[in-house]
């Protein structure tokens, strides 16, 4: 591999000033939120961007020695509240506030609206990770302090680029999520196989009860995605975030790029009833991952969220060799269908010294307190194999859990 100990540095403000095959040259096949086209439809569509709270710089590192190739990048954004990053640290920018001291902005490394974990510090596979890894963290450090921003935070990254980023001086956060793991399974029913008796019969009477109402459930993926779909997809999104969320984030202009630029890696699920779309989820597949993002209906049918958002993926998971499904943020009813229980990790760097301190404080406490919660859950999993692991007990979880 490669190796030089001069690189040459650049910040840029407009995705359009790099080439999106030198930078897709960077990113990992099981990381598609970082990819040039997924990037690339939120500042087209001005879902981040100067009219937003979510403004870009892409830190870039290039080898001279290789003709100014493009070896390293950083996808960073100069953050103005905290919405859009699913890991909650409103209790710091308030403790902030009541201190005299400014949070925002703040730098942020993430993957807008979108708490998937995978790679975030990019580098080319012929170079050496953590050579080029760490000259980004010297880059971002200086970037950031040039800019004067309270803080620097990288969400959902790798374990690997969390101790590298401790070495520096980061803080590391670890919060949960529910991922579904595919262990070497033929078919739907080798899966049902591995949980306990009573969730078998659970997970078979919802899915009956979806094909007793007489929907007809298809996977869509690639060029046989239409515009109509899209739009479809989106009035879904609109009325789902109104009535759970607030304000969404997301318009119909993403939708549309989205489809244009990135539909290779789309995989829809939608539910027909009488030939008309009645609900549906948008996800996204990359190498051996695949991932969760949306979901919506036009009415209330019962046990349709669970077919469409986990059971119809993990289906298409065994069925293309995916490993890892992610269904998204939050929801315990994951975990009681199958869902390990799984930290995630991110990496914080206050530049006040006194901020620094207290919140080193507090995420001791809170991870402590994560731990047992990741050994408390999966203890109790419907995961045969899971449960043993972690040494639970054979009894069902009580109905507190359901």
């Amino acid at each position: 591999m490669p190796q030089h100990s001069i690189y040459r540095e650049e910040v840029r403000s407009d995705l359009n000033d790099i080439p999106a095959e030198a930078w897709n040259a960077l990113v990992p096949a099981d990381n598609p939120f970082f990819e040039y086209g997924f990037l690339y439809a939120l500042e087209a569509s001005g879902c981040v961007g100067p009219e937003t709270s979510w403004h870009p710089r892409y830190v870039l590192l290039r080898d001279p020695a290789a003709e100014d190739r493009l070896i390293g990048a950083v996808a960073l954004y100069f953050k103005f509240d905290s919405y859009g990053e699913y890991i909650f640290d409103h209790a710091w920018a308030d403790a902030y506030m009541r201190s005299g001291l400014p949070y925002y902005p703040k730098g942020l490394v993430a993957a807008p609206f979108t708490p998937t974990n995978g790679q975030r510090l990019l580098v080319h596979p012929d170079y050496e990770f953590k050579a080029v890894a760490s000259r980004l963290i010297e880059v971002l450090l200086e970037t950031t302090e040039e800019a004067g921003v309270s803080s620097l935070h990288l969400l959902f990254v790798t374990e690997e680029e969390s101790d590298l980023l401790r070495e520096r001086g980061f803080l590391t956060r670890i919060s949960t999520q529910f991922h579904w793991f595919n262990r070497g399974y033929e078919c739907f029913d080798d899966f049902l196989g591995d949980l306990r008796s009573q969730k078998r019969k659970q997970l078979r009477k919802e899915r009956r009860s979806v094909a007793d109402q007489g929907i007809d459930i298809q996977m869509i993926t690639g060029d046989a995605i239409t515009p109509d779909m899209m739009e479809t997809m989106y009035r879904f999104y609109i009325d789902t975030g109104n009535r759970k969320w607030g304000q969404p984030y997301l318009n119909r202009r993403w939708f549309q790029l989205i489809r244009e630029h990135f539909r290779h890696r789309i995989v829809l699920a939608l539910a027909y009833l009488d030939g008309a779309i009645v609900a549906g989820t948008l996800n996204f597949h990359g190498g051996d991952k695949l991932y969760g993002r949306y979901w919506g209906a036009s009415d209330e049918y019962p046990c349709l969220h669970f077919e469409l958002c986990y059971y119809q993926l993990i289906d298409y998971a065994i069925q293309h060799g995916v490993k890892v499904f992610e269904a998204g943020a939050q929801g315990e009813h994951k975990f009681l269908r199958g869902f390990e229980t799984r930290p995630c990790y991110s990496s914080h760097r206050m530049s006040h010294p006194e901020g620094q301190r207290a919140i080193r404080q507090f995420l001791e406490t809170e991870r402590d307190y994560i731990h047992q919660t990741i050994h408390g859950y999966n203890a109790q999993s419907p995961l045969k194999h899971l449960r043993e692991r972690e040494g639970g007990r054979e009894t069902e979880p009580t109905k507190s859990r359901e």
